[in-house]
């Protein structure tokens, strides 16, 4: 008998073996499960008769086999992805019982309905399932799959479980090295997360404005959560309802308004309130169930995904985090993990600014307060009308108070608006001439022509449109005190009989040659440089000294800017009751900037923009327009000559040139190119008049 092995036999063997040790040189080089199944598919049917190669993996925390399928070299339907039950699939009673199986004929197979269906609709007929087993653990089956009835006979067995052993063990290399990429990322996804709620919490602590606050966390959070819609809700009081205090949503026209007070009922933020715990909508279908308007309009805007984050503080709810996304299932399980913690952070900062807020509003109230008291004080010592209780002031105000009970000239000076009128009336209301008249006169207001009239009155026919007697300012002001302002303004041929009157105190009506006696005290003020004025020969230097007996420098807003806040609170008072507004408090950034800002019309200036704030104020804050602030301190310009000055320059020059000779050859006018009766006329509009000698 020959006993010797035919050598076709020992030929095909050699062959097979061969193409074992290229199956398990190439699974060997693969790191990852695509490219090996990628590789079982393209090797092994030099192996074994194989139109399909299955690799099922048992997926141990939910108890199912995933089945990883490649077409090896016949067109199919079936792809990799499939996940069924282990008994429902030979895979599962492979990995099981760790046998391995032959489906000779899938016609006659009853088992596995579902699965083997899809399997003779691609063609298979027969097929060989083998274990994959590592030394540690079961990890699912490997099945070759043929076209052929009775493909894989028992003698194939044997090298199909070969090649199992081997792909078990590439797949474990894989599985652990997918383990540990796995675990890399977790942990640097758990430092990133870590290192961003770190950074947010010191932003946050530094912010004690919600709105700031929501500005930090929002732009932390697109770092590591995908979200396009960030909004902040907080509870409002005990009613039941919620106020928007901040929104980021670049879509927003109109439907979400910040302030807004609303309802939460049939919103995914109201179901997060109520059940005090994190809530999450991850699809379209979850966001429309709900009925709110939020929900609606981010379904509208094309938004898919969810999350409200309720705010607990001190174990209650103060209010609520809401983040959408426009991707489905934008919020799993570690994102909503990160972002209660996030949103315990958040509960903290609100808790803190909401704290911060209710020290500022007792703040401003003990200031209200005080300035109530300060208020008193001032009306005590008659000085009710002035507001303030700086350094500077207060030397004004003791200036006031030494001068006042004599008859002494007082000569104000300062920037316009620096309340030189109220000083007047000080000095007035603390001499002894407190019950009489107090007359006050703008020298700048009033025409150079009527301004003689006005202080020292005329009779009737004096000039064109005299109809009638009138009486001055000074005979008004007999027995008490008349204020001057803008005394700089006096053209220089008044000046001489204004000095008349305050050294002899009597003068003569426009148009009288009587004689009139007055009793009266001059407090006169002005924005000029008198002496600058002496000077330049625009004002009489006899006059000057006259007035200047007990002068009195008002510092500008600028100097005593510690008086800002409470002539602030003084004039938002004093607007709100005469336009019957309630406003209870001003906010302390408004009293900031208002004291920061140069104020070039000093104390009008302040008046005019707080009686604009009341205007534009709704609630019971004040709304001050600090947009119109942001002007930078600068000199004033340089006043531009006008053609008047020029012209009254122009004349002057040449009548000191010609010693005041008018007319004649050599005279002013011929040198002007003028008549004689034309520049005399000019000269008296001009208010011109030769100096004393």
């Amino acid at each position: 008998m020959d006993n010797r092995v035919p050598q076709e036999t020992i030929q095909v063997d050699s062959e097979r073996y061969g193409a074992l040790l290229q199956v398990v040189e190439a699974i060997a080089s693969h790191a990852d499960l695509q490219g090996l199944v990628q590789a079982l598919a393209r090797l092994l049917p030099l192996l074994v008769p194989v139109n399909f190669v299955g690799l099922s993996l048992h997926d141990a925390q939910r108890d199912m086999m995933r089945l990883h399928v490649l077409r090896a070299n016949v067109p199919a339907d079936i792809i990799g992805g499939q996940e069924f039950h282990p008994a429902d699939t030979p895979a599962g009673l492979v990995w099981q019982t760790q046998q391995p199986v032959i489906l000779s004929d899938l016609a006659e197979e009853h088992r596995w309905p579902k699965l083997i269906a899809l399997m003779r609709e691609d063609g298979v007929q027969s097929c060989c399932l083998v274990p994959l087993t590592s030394a540690v653990r079961r990890l699912g089956a490997l099945a070759f799959s043929s076209l052929e009835k009775d493909a894989y006979k028992v003698s194939d067995r044997e090298l199909m479980q070969q090649v199992g052993r081997q792909v078990a063990v590439a797949v474990e290399n894989v599985l652990n090295r997918e383990a540990a990429a796995a675990a890399r990322r977790d942990v640097e996804w758990q430092r990133d997360r870590f290192s961003l709620l770190l950074r947010m919490t010191n932003t946050m602590a530094s912010k004690l404005d919600l709105r700031e606050v929501f500005s930090a966390v929002s732009v932390c959070l697109r770092e590591m959560v995908p979200q396009e819609y960030a909004s902040l809700i907080l509870c409002d009081g005990k009613s039941g309802r919620v106020r928007l205090h901040a929104l980021d949503f670049p879509e927003n026209q109109g439907a979400l308004t910040e302030g807004a007070v609303s309802d939460v009922a049939g919103s995914l933020a109201g179901l997060a309130l109520e059940r005090r715990r994190p809530e999450v909508a991850n699809s379209r279908l979850d966001l429309k169930a709900f009925s709110h308007a939020v929900p609606q309009l981010l379904v509208m805007k094309g938004f898919h995904s969810m999350c409200a984050l309720p705010l607990l503080s001190h174990d209650r709810v103060i209010g609520c985090l809401n983040l959408a996304s426009r991707q489905e299932q934008a919020f799993g399980e570690q994102d909503v993990a990160f972002l209660s913690q996030v949103a315990g952070q958040i509960a903290l900062a609100v808790d803190n600014a909401l704290a911060y807020q209710e020290i500022t509003a007792l703040k401003d109230r003990l200031a209200e307060e005080k300035s109530y008291l300060e208020e008193e004080i001032r009306l005590e010592h008659k000085f009710g009308d002035i507001i303030g209780d700086s350094r500077a002031l207060k030397q004004v105000l003791g200036q006031v108070e030494i001068v006042a009970p004599t008859q002494a000239t007082v000569l104000i000076q300062g920037e316009t608006g620096t309340g030189k009128e109220l000083i007047a009336r000080a000095i007035h209301r603390l001499s002894g001439r407190n019950q009489r008249t107090f007359v006050k006169l703008n020298c700048a207001a009033i025409p150079t022509g009527l301004l003689e009239s006005e202080l020292f009155g005329h009779e009737r026919g004096a000039f064109t449109g005299a109809i009638a007697q009138k009486v001055g300012r000074f005979e008004l002001a007999h027995g008490g005190t008349i204020f001057l302002d803008e005394v700089g303004e006096i053209p220089l041929e008044l000046q001489s009989k204004l000095l008349r009157v305050l050294q002899e105190q009597e003068f003569e009506r426009l148009g009288s040659t009587r004689t009139v006696h007055v009793d009266i005290r001059l407090i006169a003020a002005t924005n000029r440089d008198l002496a600058k004025l002496v000077e330049d020969h625009e004002f009489r230097s006899d006059l000057y000294y006259r007035l200047n007996v007990f002068p009195i420098t008002l510092p500008p807003l600028r100097e005593r800017r510690e008086d800002i806040p409470v002539l602030v609170r003084y004039f938002t008072q004093h607007y709100a009751a005469r336009m019957k507004k309630n406003i209870e408090t001003i906010p302390g950034p408004t009293l900031e900037a208002l004291s920061r800002y140069h104020w070039p019309g000093n104390i009008r200036e302040l008046e005019n923009l707080v009686e604009r704030a009341v205007i534009l104020t709704q609630g019971t804050h004040l709304q001050a327009p600090l947009s119109e602030l942001k002007i930078e301190a600068r000199q004033p310009p340089a006043p531009k000559a006008t053609l008047h000055d020029a012209e009254r320059d122009q004349i002057l020059r040449v009548l000191r040139d010609t010693h005041w000779v008018i007319g004649g050859p050599e005279g002013a006018a011929a040198r002007l190119g003028l008549k004689r009766t034309t520049l005399t006329s000019k000269i008296k509009k001009l208010g011109i008049s030769r100096p004393r000698e």
